[in-house]
């Protein structure tokens, strides 16, 4: 069975039961002793309190491209409180849970060197000690239906693939991260809400959710996650979930679908024309964008298994993913977004928990944005690029140093960064692309 600790996305689904009954492999079991000092953690738990660590870091650095050559380290801490309340107070499927990051890094290839859309890694953020989720759960049914309410995230539960979480550009697609305001309820940020969630066979499960529609950006107006704003106009998100083959005693190929979408009540400016309808950039324009209602967007997530070792759990052997999503083209800044991978699990001789995958990610400018750069180039008089698209390719190998700590090489390519833009440094000319290089390393405790 894989061991790979991912992303943000990953360790939120770890800790979906409150008391993360199913935990990843902690470096504890190579620690001997010093793994649980007094036996407090095994006592811990025993009352129902189970405390988790996390440390990532890594380094990275464009080989070229960009607006120059540049290298950064970054890093994240983050702790998680988990309490049963039925072992510690009696009361049967009640869960709380908590958890915290510490985030640093000297500055971001995102943001500081390509200026691009897609993530580069996921756990970059804003450098902060932040609160991230707060939350109280009551299972009911056998644990088939939940209902949860506090402080939470999206990204945990919705629009999420099971098998791309190996990949460091993998993230809270840009799709959303782009279109809602301050990025949407998604690492590092979350916001107050209520998740309703169903399980009715097996197979089927059914999630509801209401959000804060604006959690606030986290720079400037969320730096510490105690904001916990409630006046915003929702953000609405369903999701149903299919899944075959999970089971360890299942022979056949693993799968999951998934299929769903959100919409953000309030309103959002016209991208291209204004209250007027004419261009806002037509020199006769009032710049007043015109208002429109609301923010949807549909997905759709598929998890397959190609090929199943005998013995192999649903995450061992060859394994693909993708992820399909379009949102209204007048009013959002990224209107089609697919992304998808291979994954080879468990396929290296004398290291089954080591993984391999390539991926790819594709992110297209709204129509109306590729309009206004036309109008931008016809009333400018100048250079002025037509956006078009971002792509991301990405190769990566996990390998597991211990049960708990993970390694992990990566290379990217970057393609038209933020779809095309000119080089500030070079006028007149588009900021290229480029190779970003880097080394992750995982420590779960």
């Amino acid at each position: 069975m894989s061991s790979f600790i991912g992303g943000p996305a990953l360790a939120q689904d770890a800790s979906q039961s409150g008391a993360a009954t199913d935990k990843p492999p902690s470096i504890q079991s190579s620690l001997g002793p010093f793994g649980d000092p007094g036996g407090w953690r095994a006592a811990a738990e025993a009352r129902g309190l189970t405390i988790n660590l996390s440390y990532t870091n890594e380094m990275l650095g464009n080989l070229s491209g960009g607006l120059r050559r540049h290298g950064v380290y970054a890093g994240k801490l983050e702790a998680q409180l988990g309490i049963d309340l039925g072992t510690m107070a009696g009361w049967q499927g009640l869960a709380f849970f908590a958890n915290a990051f510490q985030i640093h890094d000297t500055g971001g290839l995102r943001d500081r060197t390509f200026g691009r859309l897609v993530t580069v890694s996921n756990i970059e953020a804003y450098p902060s000690t932040r609160l991230s989720e707060i939350w109280l759960e009551q299972k009911w049914a056998g644990d088939r239906f939940g209902l949860r309410i506090g402080q939470i995230t999206a990204d945990g539960e919705f629009f999420s693939a099971d098998y791309g979480r190996i990949f460091l550009s993998n993230d809270w697609p840009t799709i959303t991260g782009a279109n809602l305001p301050a990025g949407g309820p998604a690492y590092p940020i979350s916001t107050p809400g209520i998740r309703f969630r169903a399980q009715p066979t097996d197979s089927l499960t059914a999630l509801f959710a209401i959000f804060n529609g604006d959690p606030g950006d986290q720079k400037e107006v969320n730096r510490d996650g105690l904001r916990f704003p409630l006046r915003d106009p929702a953000l609405l998100m369903g999701e149903v979930q299919y899944r075959y083959g999970q089971d360890k005693e299942s022979t056949g190929l693993a799968g999951t679908w998934r299929l769903g979408g959100y919409h953000r009540l309030g309103r959002f400016d016209d991208l291209r024309y204004d209250r007027t309808g004419l261009a806002l950039l037509h020199p006769t324009s009032n710049g007043e964008p015109r208002r429109l209602r609301g923010m949807s967007g549909l997905y759709g997530v598929v998890d397959h298994q190609l090929w199943r070792p005998e013995g192999g759990s649903h995450e061992d052997g060859i394994l693909v993913y993708g992820r399909l999503s379009a949102s209204p083209s007048d009013r959002s800044h990224i209107d089609l977004w697919a992304d998808g991978g291979l994954v080879f699990s468990g396929l290296v001789p004398r290291r089954p928990h080591d993984q391999f995958g390539v991926s790819f990610i594709y992110s297209r400018i709204g129509r109306a944005l590729r309009s206004a750069d036309r109008d931008a180039q016809i009333h400018a008089g100048a250079f002025a690029p037509i956006r078009s698209y971002e792509a991301t390719f990405e190769a990566t190998y996990a390998a597991q140093i211990a049960p708990g700590w993970v390694v992990q090489p990566d290379i990217q390519y970057v393609y038209r960064p933020a779809g095309g833009v000119e080089n500030p440094y070079r006028p007149g000319t588009l900021l290229k692309g480029g190779f970003i290089v880097g080394l992750r390393s995982t420590l779960t405790y």
